[in-house]
């Protein structure tokens, strides 16, 4: 899958977000080490388990 990100330098630090992944930011020292970090974010995300409440229901919807 690809994810949206945006990503800058800013004061000597390289600093990003997933736009499609609202949560998913990272802040490293070089743009590779952020990129990388971005990916591990969005791997986490998606791979941590979604467990409703007795009152919620999970639904997939399609865009």
């Amino acid at each position: 899958m690809e994810y949206r990100a945006v990503i800058k330098k800013s004061d000597g630090w390289w600093i990003g977000w997933l736009v499609d992944l609202p949560g998913v930011n990272a802040q490293e020292k070089s743009r590779d080490k952020l990129i990388e970090s971005l990916k591990i974010g969005a791997e986490d995300m998606l791979s941590t388990p979604i467990e409703p409440r007795s009152e919620e229901e999970l639904v997939k919807i399609e865009v």
